[in-house]
This record gives structure tokens, C-alpha cells and sequence, in this order.
């Protein structure tokens, strides 16, 4: 695999104006080593989980947890109608105290809290510890655990991520890959979109061998306490997390437009409505999202007056409302 490409003393203008124009990932290393939370990581397991611990104000938060036979490998079910960990909601606390207590035996099971919402939970946290590359109204996330790995995947949003504490291994294939990927079920996947069926650490080429395309395009990198990685959207990304207590903080943000609607639910109704017709329709169709969606090789709108309020020009917010509205009565219907 190649390396992501790799920044130093990155700052807005730097991250604004040639990172993200770029559409590759990047790692910067050392981004976020002034934060308080990431000099407690690299003092001890012990502080940084004193830290946090001593942010918390209570809030239950989502934890999963995957049994010994997983070795911690977050998946799905052997049927694939589910997932191969157990789900809770628990004080952070408790999540926290039991890391480290796996530290002094044999870890049995892979604990993972996911996308706490830091402001909700740790308010303190992101007061004292402060992105400095994203409009400040852009809500940091945190997830924590140990030893486990989280197959293939996408975000539908730019995703900026810190590693706080421990270490984690980020492995990157472009969008392209999709079908080399194997991605599983979309109903029912771990995290809401499908996951690579292929163990990217352990890969079967004799049951996934167009894997071996996709490994040919593959970025990698292992990021430390205060290093943080750009993920540009729909970027599949696995992740695993090397040590005993791990920490990221991650910012979610653009990727669905002004419209506010989501490509991955346009992606969704497609399939409900366009993936099982005959051949036939299905390339007329195509011919209908090139030219009015895609527009790689025209304009759907050079014939018409500049200053006309569409769907295929800009919608106004009155007919962007209206159109919403119209959609969500349709999926309302019964067939």
C-alpha cells in the first residue's frame, strides 16, 4: 500500500485552499498536540481516562461490544441480517473503568463507545480543547475503546479526524473501488452504510479476488496521539485501533448540498426504484441522471433563462420545500 500524503504545520488557509480542493486524503501530523486531552494521552492510559472521566456529566452513551470469537473484528452476523456485537447504553464511566481493567488480563471482549456526541456528554471537553480548521458551529464526535478494527466504510460528509490517544491505523480506497470493495447489506450494517465484506488485514483473494484491484489503490496510515487524517466524502476508509485505550475525535461536515438531502438516501430510493428494472429502462434512465444529475459531458441548463427558479437551475426555498414535501408523500404511498 502507499502512504497518505503527509502535512505539516497546516493551517486554514493551507487546509481550505489545497487539502480539501485536492479530493485526497492527508495526513497532518502533530495538528492537535497543544490540546490538553492529547498531552494527558501521552502521559498514561490512566490520565487521559481521568480526564474524560472527569468531563462526564452522566449522559449514557452508546457502547458495543464484540465477543472473543470476533477477534475484534466489528461485522456483521454470519447470516448478514445483523451484526456480531452486542449493543448499550451505559455511563461513560463505566466504559472508561473497564478499559482499563482489561489492561491488566486478557482482553475477551472488543469495546467500542461510538459517535458520542461530545457536546451532549463532555461539554467541557470542547471548550478546552478546540478545532481550529472548521467553522466553530461544526460539533466534534468521539469514539473509545480498544483493540478492534472497523471494516471498509464510507461517510456521506467531509470527515476531519484526531487521534487524542493511542494509535490507529486508517487503510483508504477511493470511491472507484466500490465493486472491488464487496460491499454487504445496506439494512442492517454495523454503522448505518454497507461495510466491505473482505477482511482488509487478512484478505481471502480466492473468495474476493477483484480485492486485488482495490489493494492496488490503497493509502495507508498510522496516526498518533495529536495527528489528525482528512477523509474526503465517500472515500471507504477501515480503521484499526492498536492499543488499549484509544481515543478520536472526529468533525462531520458540507457533503449533502444546500438542499439538505442526503445522496445516500437519493442512493437508497434508486434502489428501490431503478436497480431491478429490465435492462432496457435502466439505460434510459442512466441517459436521464447524466444529463440532468451528473452533467460530466453537458448543461441542462444553458437553454434556459439565467434567472429561472428550478430543480434544474436553483430551486428557490418555497419549491425546494415543495419538492420535499412531494417526495416524502410519494414514499408515504402504499405500492
Amino acid at each position: 500500500m502507499d502512504q497518505i500524503s503527509v502535512w505539516k504545520n497546516v493551517d486554514v488557509d493551507t487546509f481550505h485552499n489545497d487539502i480539501v480542493p485536492s479530493g485526497k486524503p492527508a495526513v497532518m501530523r502533530s495538528l492537535f498536540s497543544d490540546w490538553p486531552a492529547v498531552q494527558h494521552a501521552c502521559t498514561s492510559d490512566e490520565s487521559i481516562c481521568s480526564y474524560l472521566a472527569s468531563a462526564d456529566n452522566g449522559t449514557p452513551v452508546y457502547t458495543i461490544a464484540a465477543p472473543p470469537e470476533a477477534r475484534g473484528r466489528f461485522f456483521y452476523s454470519t447470516d448478514l441480517q445483523g451484526v456480531n456485537f452486542r449493543r448499550a447504553q451505559i455511563p461513560l464511566a463505566q466504559v472508561l473503568s473497564q478499559l482499563q481493567s482489561a489492561k491488566a488480563g486478557t482482553q475477551s471482549f472488543s469495546l467500542a463507545v461510538q459517535a458520542l456526541q461530545v457536546l451532549e456528554t463532555l461539554p467541557q471537553f470542547a471548550v478546552d480543547n478546540p478545532q481550529k480548521l472548521l467553522d466553530d458551529d461544526i460539533a466534534p464526535t468521539m469514539w473509545i475503546g480498544n483493540r478492534g478494527q472497523v471494516a471498509p466504510h464510507y461517510d456521506v460528509h467531509r470527515n476531519l479526524a484526531c487521534v487524542v490517544a493511542g494509535k490507529r491505523q486508517f487503510v483508504l480506497f477511493p470511491p472507484e473501488q466500490v465493486s472491488s470493495l464487496y460491499p454487504g447489506p445496506m439494512l442492517g450494517a454495523p454503522g448505518g452504510v454497507p461495510i466491505s465484506m473482505v477482511d482488509v488485514w487478512d484478505p481471502d483473494l480466492d473468495r474476493f479476488p477483484q480485492f486485488s484491484a482495490a489493494l492496488e489503490t490503497a493509502l495507508e496510515a498510522v496516526l498518533e496521539p495529536g495527528d489528525a487524517i482528512y477523509i474526503p466524502s465517500l472515500w471507504w476508509h477501515g480503521v484499526a485501533s492498536l492499543e488499549a485505550v484509544n481515543v478520536l475525535v472526529n468533525y462531520w461536515w458540507d457533503g449533502i448540498g444546500d438542499a439538505q438531502v442526503s445522496p445516500n438516501d437519493t442512493l437508497m430510493h434508486g434502489l428501490l426504484s431503478i436497480a431491478k428494472l429490465d435492462q432496457t429502462q435502466r439505460r434510459a434512465w442512466r441517459a436521464y441522471f447524466d444529463h440532468y444529475v451528473f452533467r460530466e459531458d453537458n448543461d441542462p441548463t444553458e437553454h434556459l433563462p439565467t434567472n429561472l427558479d428550478d430543480l434544474v437551475t436553483t430551486p428557490n426555498a418555497e419549491q425546494t420545500s415543495t419538492v420535499k414535501d412531494f417526495l416524502s408523500e410519494n414514499l408515504k404511498k402504499k405500492p
